[in-house]
């Protein structure tokens, strides 16, 4: 009985310890992302613009990248805004996408190099102390996220240690070679295995950490813990999955060519998975390298995955063509984001950018009512509501989102200057129900009988127009003196034009509920043009903030537009 009792706590000690030393893992992982997000945001988007202008700069940034954030999820997430953006083509992130799958296998070689040759506490310690106390101290400035890391960088290796020890335990007393006794069915088993591992943990990182610490251990044998590898490596599909369920077209096309990567890569290194081994026998014993199980699992994971940029590297253009024609239902719908991502959110500057450019969307949408409200002295009014319904769900959809930027950990200037994109917003669904209203005086108003009236309303009228289609091809810098200028002199039209059909009434050339009628369909146009200047002006300000933040490319109006 007391035997009994003494395995029962064996057995939760070990249970306690694997979970701990997981959650310590998956912390650490936690914390070396979130700090370098923040820390080196703007660096990364600078090194991603600057380096995917040629297929292999693109391959080999992706791959150093996430090889030293220890984050693949991150770069993704960066690309998926960078397409979004229309700041990087499909093919160059399909490169990039190449490129993380390399950088991930860095984990493999930390676990390998550090974990089993080093005492890691030597190292884990000192990391978290110091990385704590720069959290503590510098804040939210950059020092302080990066401190953030480095405790995470040691909270990783603490959770490392943990698993090794338990590990080592459990390879006394417990091991599978009795489950690889039945050839290839046993080998898709234990694929099937790190599948699941990373299925269930979200991570491919943490389930790589306890394949390789397992093997290291001798709860594993080599061939089992290279199966569980490449199923670790295929899980990572349905983690990107599930992140783009309901995103844009464009994120749905880089999750697919991850997934497509990853699915054939897999395929073909449980295929020659035999071979692969031999091969690093071959050169183990060729050069005397002497490696451990946990140093062949991380060769082996950096060797399929180049494997599979190989194959795939000739069929990049035909992947990117196939998918260009795939996803293209959401595409359709205008009243559909077109930029808008929730896989962004935890990018506040990703998001902000493509907060702005599906506001340049919604722009030119809203100007292109306004027009055919003036332009038009008959407007088809089913045709006219189902247009102003498209701008008010996109119009909701955009504040649905930036209600969720707010809900993130924003950095103190974007909370400032986020609330102008609800201006802007807000500022255009006015002008989609002003149009309305024109576009209905138009429908039931007959012309004026008087041809000098007549004129004057053209006049003015077409000024409001030319306003409106010169906003629409603005540069990022808005001219502010410029339109200054013109709102002045449109206001003073108006005023010109008011005092021409009031003078008309008191003159009883025209009809007083007429000439009322007309006042007001001119006071709305006048309207639309006021809020339109206004929304620009407002736009300006998260353009200058992307600007001095480093976002990439200027997001123009006319770039809406063209895309």
């Amino acid at each position: 009985m007391a035997r009994q009792i003494k395995e029962i706590g064996m057995t939760w000690t070990m249970v306690g310890g694997l979970l701990g030393g997981l959650g310590l893992f998956l912390l650490g992982m936690r914390l070396m992302t979130d700090g370098f997000k923040y820390a080196a945001g703007r660096a990364l988007r600078g090194i991603l613009e600057r380096s995917t202008r040629t297929p292999l700069r693109g391959l080999l940034s992706g791959a150093l990248i996430t090889a030293l954030v220890q984050a693949s999820a991150m770069v993704t997430v960066a690309t998926i805004g960078f397409v979004n953006a229309g700041l990087m083509s499909l093919r160059q992130a399909v490169t990039v996408i190449y490129g993380t799958n390399i950088g991930t296998t860095m984990t493999g070689w930390l676990v390998a190099a550090v974990g089993f040759d080093f005492d890691i506490q030597k190292l884990a310690l000192p990391a978290i102390g110091i990385g704590m106390f720069l959290r503590v101290f510098r804040g939210e400035s950059r020092a302080g996220h990066l401190g953030e890391a480095l405790a995470g960088f040691g909270l990783f290796f603490s959770g490392l240690d943990v698993l090794k020890g338990i590990f080592g335990d459990l390879g006394q007393s417990l091991q599978f070679t009795a489950l690889s006794g039945y050839g290839l069915f046993s080998t898709a088993a234990f694929v099937g295995a790190g599948f699941l591992l990373t299925l269930l943990l979200q991570s491919s990182s943490a389930a790589l950490a306890i394949v390789l610490t397992s093997a290291a251990g001798g709860v594993l044998g080599v061939t089992d813990a290279a199966a569980m590898v490449i199923g670790a490596n295929v899980g990572t599909t349905i983690t990107a999955l599930l992140v783009v369920l309901g995103a844009t077209s464009s994120a749905k096309r880089v999750a697919a060519a991850h997934i497509a990567f990853n699915l054939i890569t897999g395929v073909v290194a449980f295929a020659t998975l035999p071979l692969i081994l031999k091969f690093l026998d071959f050169l183990q014993n060729s050069f005397g390298l002497g490696a451990g199980p946990a140093t062949e699992l991380a060769l082996f994971h950096t060797l399929f995955n180049l494997l599979g940029v190989l194959l795939l590297w000739p069929l990049t253009g035909t992947l990117t063509r196939l998918l260009e024609t795939r996803f293209l239902v959401g595409d359709a719908d205008e009243s559909q984001p077109k930029y808008l991502d929730r896989t962004l959110t935890t990018t506040p500057v990703l998001a902000l950018h493509a907060l702005t450019r599906e506001l340049a969307r919604l722009g030119k949408m809203t100007r292109d009512l306004a027009r055919e409200a003036i332009s038009s002295e008959r407007v088809a009014t089913q045709s006219f509501q189902q247009k102003s319904e498209t701008v008010d769900r996109l119009g909701e959809a955009i504040g649905d989102y930036s209600s969720r930027m707010q809900q993130s950990n924003l950095p103190p200037i974007l909370a400032e200057v986020l609330p102008n994109a609800l201006r802007v917003s807000r500022y255009y669904s006015e002008i989609a129900e002003l149009s309305l209203l024109v576009g209905q005086a138009h429908q039931q108003a007959k012309e004026l009988e008087h041809a000098e009236i007549q004129t004057a309303i053209h006049a003015f009228n077409s000024r409001v127009v030319r306003l409106l289609s010169s906003i629409d091809d603005y540069t990022p810098e808005y001219p502010t003196e410029v339109y200054d200028g013109e709102m002045k002199e449109l206001q003073s039209a108006y005023q010109s034009l008011k005092s021409r059909l009031l003078r008309s009434g008191t003159e009883g050339r025209l009809p007083v509920r007429r000439i009322v009628e007309q006042l007001d369909t001119e006071s709305n146009i006048r309207r639309l043009a006021e809020q339109a200047d206004k929304a620009a002006r407002y736009l300006q300000t998260l353009l200058d903030y992307l600007e001095q933040n480093g976002a990439g490319t200027k997001v123009t109006e006319s770039s809406a537009k063209a895309s």
